[in-house]
């Protein structure tokens, strides 16, 4: 399985519609994408515009076929305009435990 953890800074005056956005792309990616297995959005328990997204998927060409979403389209233009500029950073990684339920993957 492969991870991934974003961490993304947002507009104050974008959380509204950062929430919005993020919380579609979310729900659509585990709900429509076989191969994403999890999709987590968390706040900085200090830092109220700051977000971490951590996401599960089967393997690379599931994070491929996200990427290729046409929600993954809709996200990326609502990041665009939510983000503060340069504030993304993606970390993948290996799963080697998780709680996670594999049973579709």
């Amino acid at each position: 399985m492969l991870s991934l953890i974003v961490s993304v800074q947002v507009e104050p005056d974008k959380r509204d519609r950062f929430l919005a956005v993020i919380a579609d792309n979310a729900l659509r990616s585990v709900r429509d994408e076989p191969g994403c297995l999890r999709f987590d959005v968390v706040e900085h328990a200090a830092e109220r515009n700051h977000f971490f997204f951590y996401e599960i998927y089967r393997d690379a060409e599931a994070f491929a076929q996200h990427k290729a979403a046409p929600h993954f389209a809709d996200w990326r233009a609502g990041a665009d305009e939510c983000l503060v500029p340069g504030s993304q950073v993606n970390t993948f990684g290996d799963v080697h435990i998780s709680e996670t339920d594999t049973a579709h993957a």
